[in-house]
């Protein structure tokens, strides 16, 4: 009797397009990506990469392909449902509950995973204390990994810029996800703060046992952590392949050059 076949890749896209107006945005876009990987998705602005993260997490329905999540279709879900199913993602311009604390930020991500019913809630019965004090306890485990469990109680529109990426990056863990998306991590940071993500995103990886697909500009932390990368251009594949070749090649070159 044959033993059942183990899935290794964690994302795999087929085909995938959408057109706005009669413009395809992107077109016929494939990937794989396997299961532990650090995988990059670069281009010039406007190429369609956020186009294809909107996809992939069901802000826009493709009107051709498959995403196939851990060998289940997820086509055309709901954003929620992918979420479920195990995407999470981050922006590239932050959205966190800038009013609610750095704890309660991360609290709000862990309700896929810890529920009680409305009853209990309303009327404060036992099983809610229970299970606020179970989604306190993991969400400083998860701060602490970031080092942002000190600033627990603070406002998320108090803390700096770079901690407030990190925060993001937290409460999408938070959800437990399979794959994790993460859109110009780097945007704003300084020098400093992005070698420091790139230390950051390394330990999600190897300690969460996360798939991670990132959208960056940053070449140095794109060839520093990346073992893969998509090239696109005006909703086209340029190149795939390992990172240092595609950064070596020709048309990748003219292309951010714009030559």
């Amino acid at each position: 009797m044959e033993g059942t076949k183990e899935i290794t890749n964690m994302l795999e896209v087929k085909n995938l397009s959408i057109s706005f107006g009669g413009l395809k945005a992107v077109d016929d876009f494939n990937i794989t990506i396997q299961k532990g990987q650090l995988y990059g998705l670069i281009g010039p602005n406007g190429a369609g990469k956020t186009t294809v993260f909107n996809l992939l997490t069901g802000v826009y329905k493709p009107d051709m392909g498959h995403i196939l999540l851990d060998g289940a279709n997820i086509t055309g879900h709901k954003t929620a449902q992918i979420n479920q199913a195990g995407i999470a993602r981050t922006f590239q311009n932050i959205r966190l509950f800038k009013d609610l604390s750095v704890l309660d930020n991360v609290k709000a991500g862990l309700h896929n995973h810890f529920t009680y019913s409305t009853l209990t809630g309303i009327f404060r019965l036992p099983g809610y204390y229970k299970m606020e004090k179970a989604m306190d306890e993991r969400a400083m485990e998860l701060l602490k990994v970031f080092d942002l469990e000190t600033e627990f109680a603070c406002k998320a529109a108090n803390l700096p810029y770079g901690k407030q990426r990190k925060l993001e990056i937290a409460r999408a863990l938070a959800t437990e996800p399979k794959l994790l998306l993460l859109d110009e991590p780097a945007a704003g940071m300084n020098p400093n703060e992005t070698a420091e993500l790139m230390n950051t995103i390394h330990f999600v990886r190897d300690h969460f046992h996360m798939t991670i697909l990132l959208i960056e500009h940053d070449m140095k932390l794109v060839s520093g952590i990346c073992e893969r990368l998509t090239v696109l251009n005006f909703g086209h594949m340029l190149a795939e392949g390992p990172t240092g070749d595609v950064l070596n090649d020709p048309q990748v070159i003219a292309a951010y050059l714009g030559e």
